[in-house]
This record gives structure tokens, C-alpha cells and sequence, in this order.
């Protein structure tokens, strides 16, 4: 890796450190040759600090610190994308990231979906919300409904209409996310199972 600690004839150039699980970007720092080297040979994130001007290892007192598990450079050899696994939060006013946001695992729409379908959970008295027509029918209509929509999947699986298709496998995955919370469950769960087994 050739970094060019020297573009800005301040050897400093920026690492922005990312979650390797979560991809959330947790903070930026600055880094110099030696904050580099240390962190490559103890596994744990050393910035240089513009405010103390030294070398500066993410928790040396609080104990957080940023455990390394892979650097990337762009494409100016000046810029470090620093993938970690912090060991609690990252700020040092106590937050998961220093944009005071939860380091949660969020998985686009489906999270977005997921909230949704949450909400309707709690508001069950919505007369209007399919969800929570389900939810107030209970377990066993929710689950004879992912039934029946892994039944319609197959089908279309042998037919030649790949919408018919995918229009009932995103009905399937719906409903199984109903399905999920009605027995107390997130996506995050089945994620974790799936990595047990890998």
C-alpha cells in the first residue's frame, strides 16, 4: 500500500473509520507514518492527535478502543478507509459514532419495512392497516398466511413469469416478517443464526 503521507505537507492524512459489521462510519481521525505502523502492528487504532500532538490510540483511557480489521486507500493514495470492531462506543461524549447515532445494523428498505410493520404491532386498533389485521387475528392466521405464500412462490417458480414470480416472493418475505415479530423476533436474529452456521 503506498500511502502519500506527504500531500498536505502536514504528514497527516485522513482515516475514516467504519464498523466492519454494521458499515456505519463511526468517526474520522487523522493518521501520520508512525499512527499508521502502530496500527498495523497492534491491531488497534493510533491516530495523531492535531490537539495533543502525539500519537493517540482510540480508548487508551477509556478503555473503547478500535480493533482493526482491514485499511483500504482511495484512489489518491491519500485517504484511509479504516474497517474496525469497536469495543463500545466510539465518541468520547459516550455515543456509538461521533454523529451521536446508534451503530446499528441496518439493512436499507427492509429495516425501513421492518419499522413499519413494528409500528403496526403496537397500534393493533388501526382499522385501516392490513398488518394489523393480522396481528389482531393472531399467530396462526400470520403463519397459515406465510404458508400460503411460500406455496404460491413454488408455483410461480415452475411457470415462465418472472414477475408473477417475484411479486410473490416479496408477499413471502413480508408476510415472514410479520410472521418474525409475532413470535418476537427482527431480521437481525435470523441474520445471527445464518452466521453461526457459516
Amino acid at each position: 500500500m503506498k500511502i502519500d503521507f506527504n500531500k498536505n505537507n502536514d504528514g497527516l492524512i485522513p482515516a475514516i473509520i467504519q464498523d466492519g459489521i454494521t458499515n456505519n462510519v463511526l468517526m474520522l481521525g487523522y493518521m501520520n507514518q508512525e499512527a499508521y505502523d502502530k496500527t498495523v502492528s497492534t491491531k488497534k487504532v493510533t491516530f495523531f492527535s492535531r490537539s495533543k500532538n502525539r500519537l493517540w490510540t482510540k480508548g487508551e483511557e477509556s478503555g473503547n478502543y478500535l480493533n482493526l480489521l482491514e485499511i483500504k486507500i482511495d484512489c489518491d493514495n491519500d485517504t484511509l478507509l479504516i474497517k474496525v470492531n469497536p469495543s463500545g462506543p466510539t465518541c468520547h461524549k459516550g455515543s456509538d459514532t461521533c454523529w451521536n447515532e446508534s451503530n446499528l445494523q441496518s439493512y436499507g428498505f427492509l429495516s425501513d419495512l421492518e419499522q413499519i410493520i413494528n409500528d403496526r404491532k403496537e397500534n393493533q386498533n388501526d382499522e385501516n392497516s392490513y398488518v394489523a389485521s393480522l396481528f389482531r387475528k393472531g399467530i396462526n392466521k400470520i403463519a397459515q398466511k406465510v404458508g400460503e405464500e411460500a406455496v404460491e412462490v413454488i408455483i410461480e417458480a415452475k411457470d415462465g413469469n418472472d414477475t408473477l414470480f417475484l411479486d410473490e416472493s416479496a408477499d413471502l418475505l413480508f408476510h415472514y416478517l410479520i410472521l418474525l415479530q409475532a413470535k418476537g423476533f427482527k431480521f437481525d436474529d435470523i441474520i445471527e443464526a445464518l452466521k453461526k452456521r457459516h
